[in-house]
């Protein structure tokens, strides 16, 4: 049984237009708990039939000693369905001065601070909150760190800043927008324009021995989990944690999976176009299928559905059922296993 202390939130920072940080300080005045660089939280949150555990990675320097920081996308419902309980609950009802119950940082997804071999860090969407915690601890010491995130534009980008603060001459920081504002470009905010694949880790990583920590959603790491090993990154090497439903990357085939964008943020959309997207996946709730409900396929009809790698566009049509479907009767041949488990279907 986890053992629960108060935490008072001592402040509130918005980050980015979607993601906002928690600073916590314990009521009792005694000692943080230690906390490894990876590691999360356990916050109970009110549910409607009694409080739940909702888990939120820390995001704060591991030697931090006044408090812990956890930063968190709110996650807001479409289409009909629910808001994420514990991140709007945050976002909207806790206030600087209240009290939240808090177990003990754990989880086995952590950087490993006896090796000395350069470390890459990849992150997609607020998969970054992780990676920000282990950035702290390798700037404390003597290691060659690349730190790469991918995320939609600006807007949404959490940390950036502190990110960079910790560049040197041994760590280097590369931000890749799928979809960069006017803002973006001319104030230079992102290194790369798209998404993370082999030629731009060819151009911005160089051959090493490195080891690897991946978080976002779960397609996304499943691509990023397919170039490192392309690249030679052994398997043995690549680390990741998982923020919806639990799988294996070793299973999943990215040249399986579509690239789609759309028109309209709808669940059964969102499901498919996991790579140009990472933001809107969310990360504290399980992972949307490839079959949207039929109350969110009805509010559809006048989405457009853009098949990026052959350049087709159709309107989308609730009677198909699900974005595979839809691929398969225009005509596509999408060569992936979508209806086999990548997508959860």
């Amino acid at each position: 049984m986890a053992q629960f202390r108060a935490f008072r939130l001592a402040d509130k920072v918005a980050e980015s237009d979607i993601i906002t940080s928690f600073y916590l300080e314990p009521c009792d005045g005694q000692a943080l708990w230690e906390v490894k660089p990876g590691q999360y939280l356990t916050l109970r949150v009110p549910g409607p039939d009694g409080p739940l555990l909702k888990t939120y990675s820390v995001s704060s320097a591991p030697s931090e000693t006044r408090h812990y920081r956890i930063t968190v996308k709110r996650e807001a419902g479409v289409n009909g369905a629910p808001d994420g309980l514990g991140s709007c609950w945050l976002h909207d009802r806790v206030e600087v001065g209240d009290t939240l119950d808090i177990a003990a940082p754990r989880g086995s997804f952590v950087l490993d601070e006896t090796s000395q071999r350069p470390v890459l860090l990849l992150s997609g969407g607020v998969g970054l909150t992780p990676m920000v915690s282990m950035l702290h601890r390798l700037a404390e010491m003597d290691r060659e760190v690349y730190f790469l995130h991918a995320c939609e534009n600006g807007r949404v980008h959490a940390l950036r800043e502190e990110v960079l603060g910790q560049v040197s001459d041994k760590i280097q920081a590369r931000f890749i927008y799928r979809n960069p504002t006017d803002t973006d470009r001319s104030a230079n905010r992102f290194d790369a324009e798209g998404v993370i694949d082999k030629t731009f880790l060819r151009g911005h990583v160089p051959i090493g021995d490195y080891e690897a920590y991946v978080c976002g959603p779960t397609p996304f790491m499943a691509a990023i989990y397919q170039l490192l090993r392309e690249l030679g990154v052994a398997e043995d090497r690549i680390a990741y944690e998982f923020f919806g439903k639990a799988t294996s990357l070793k299973t999943s085939k990215t040249e399986t999976a579509p690239q789609i964008a759309a028109s309209g943020a709808t669940a059964a959309i969102r499901s498919l176009a996991y790579i140009t997207n990472p933001d809107a996946w969310a990360s504290e709730e399980a992972e949307p299928t490839d079959s949207a409900p039929v109350a969110a396929q009805r509010s559809l009809s006048n989405a457009e559905v853009e098949f990026r790698a052959s350049g087709t566009t159709v309107a989308w049509d609730a009677a198909q059922g699900s974005l595979l479907q839809l691929a398969e009767n225009a005509g596509l041949e999408p060569a992936f296993t979508c209806r086999t488990g990548i997508c959860n279907a």
